[in-house]
């Protein structure tokens, strides 16, 4: 089957004004969406973004400006696709929706760095974050717009960076299956203590979100907490055109 591709063309307008992102994110049950990510380290956030939004920002992909660095995931051994890391100042759709997605998630990442007797706390507001990032040397931006084709697949990573991490990450689809692209399934892999990996599958539609452990998180055993190894993928693109924006809190060193 032939899938059509997102055009290579300008951006258009942003669709939706980033105002109005808040009020949107305030729609979900948050204490549903942490107990989720508690029970299964990762969490789905359906129609985060609108369709309009979604094509607005895969526009962009054949673009220089908005972006730092291109990647080639298979020159690095990171699996086939490539990826473009925007640079500052973000768009004002992920900038927003970087700033309120930290506020949303903030509670339970104290939680979580609580129960695994990390001492680390990260400040209330996420541009002070950032500040930290830059003060000990992670200053460039991470959110990033992913690139599959074909054939193409993401191995399973950890989105790490530096010293200074914030423990969840989001990412959003911005095409849809079935339609732009077949296979492509967001994965995730859970390594615990004496037990064999763990395997989540996520299945997203165009604008759901998910959102997921970046690296360590708490499990209650009978004995209290303990920690869990996180990993995250895309398994391989069996036809069509795949972008995928990725939020990630912290910045790289």
């Amino acid at each position: 089957m032939s899938l059509p591709l997102f055009p290579d063309a300008p951006a258009p307008p942003v669709p939706t004004s980033p105002s109005e992102l808040p009020e949107r994110l305030a729609r979900y049950g948050w204490p549903r969406v942490h107990a989720e990510l508690d029970a299964q380290g990762c969490a789905m956030l359906p129609a985060l973004l609108t369709k309009d939004e979604c094509d607005h920002l895969s526009s962009l992909y054949p673009q220089d400006a908005p972006f730092r660095s291109h990647v080639v995931m298979q020159r690095h051994g990171f699996g086939q696709g490539e990826y473009k890391y925007f640079t500052y100042p973000l768009p004002s759709l992920i900038q927003t929706l970087r700033t309120a997605l930290y506020h949303c998630l903030l509670p339970l990442a104290h939680r979580w760095n609580e129960r695994m007797g990390v001492d680390v706390r990260y400040p209330q507001h996420h541009a002070e974050f950032i500040e930290r990032c830059h003060a000990a040397g992670q200053s460039r931006p991470t959110p990033l717009l992913l690139s599959y084709r074909t054939g193409d697949h993401n191995c399973l990573h950890q989105d790490l960076y530096g010293d200074n991490v914030f423990p969840i990450q989001v990412a959003v689809l911005l095409s849809a299956p079935g339609r732009n692209f077949t296979g492509g399934e967001f994965v995730m892999t859970e390594q615990r203590p004496r037990m064999q990996s763990r395997v989540e599958v996520v299945p997203l539609a165009q604008g759901d979100a998910v959102a997921f452990a970046v690296h360590h998180r708490p499990v209650q055993g009978s004995r209290g907490s303990y920690r869990v190894q996180s990993r995250h993928g895309v398994s391989r693109v069996r036809s069509g055109h795949r972008h995928t924006l990725g939020i990630i809190f912290h910045d790289a060193s």
